[in-house]
């Protein structure tokens, strides 16, 4: 049986759902409860709320910690893997370990993983992320400084507000690109 429970963060009301294996899913903050339990409904049918075993606590309180800007470690939250392909548990057990304020390129995991050519595997592997913050994918960027995509509610946007609330380094502006001259007209590729 698939359960969920609510709690209020520092950003408005999260969620998580489990079954007697772990964690089946994440629910990133919303401005009131309602919206959050709607999205447990519609990915879950027939869940049902209750309040959460002792055993999830640490990864109420770690979410609740992050939400208010301070670092926690949910790396040892209980996830139910056996619901993932094995290469997206693969791609989730390396961006579990980026601590908060850091952040991977999906390159980086794709190396990790042993072939740089995974990159956009490793991105469809995060846009499948059924924990979000648990399983951090918006400490995963592009290449060059950029942010990448997210697949949230919100977007980019939202995965900037999450790296603005860890106090990521990335967030730091690139230096200005000088202007070419005449004589250094850009590429097609610039």
């Amino acid at each position: 049986m698939t359960q969920y429970t609510l709690f209020e963060t520092e950003i408005g009301w999260a969620g998580i759902a489990w079954n007697d294996n772990g964690l089946v899913g994440v629910h990133l903050p919303e401005r009131d409860p309602e919206t959050a339990r709607r999205s447990f409904e519609r990915r879950f049918p027939g869940i049902i709320e209750a309040p959460a075993p002792e055993t999830f606590a640490p990864t109420i309180a770690g979410i609740q910690a992050l939400m208010r800007g301070e670092k926690a470690d949910l790396s040892t939250a209980p996830l139910d893997l056996a619901r993932v392909p094995e290469f997206n548990a693969r791609v989730y057990e390396i961006a579990r370990a980026i601590p908060p304020g850091e952040t991977l390129t999906y390159g980086e995991i794709a190396v990790k993983l042993g072939d740089k050519l995974l990159a956009r595997d490793v991105g469809a592997a995060l846009g499948n992320n059924p924990w979000p913050i648990v399983v951090p994918c918006h400490r995963v960027t592009a290449a060059n400084g950029k942010p990448g995509g997210f697949s949230a509610r919100g977007g980019v946007n939202t995965k900037l507000k999450l790296l603005t609330i860890e106090g990521a380094a990335f967030l730091q502006p690139p230096p200005p690109k000088a202007k070419p001259s005449a004589a250094q007209q850009p590429s097609l590729f610039d």
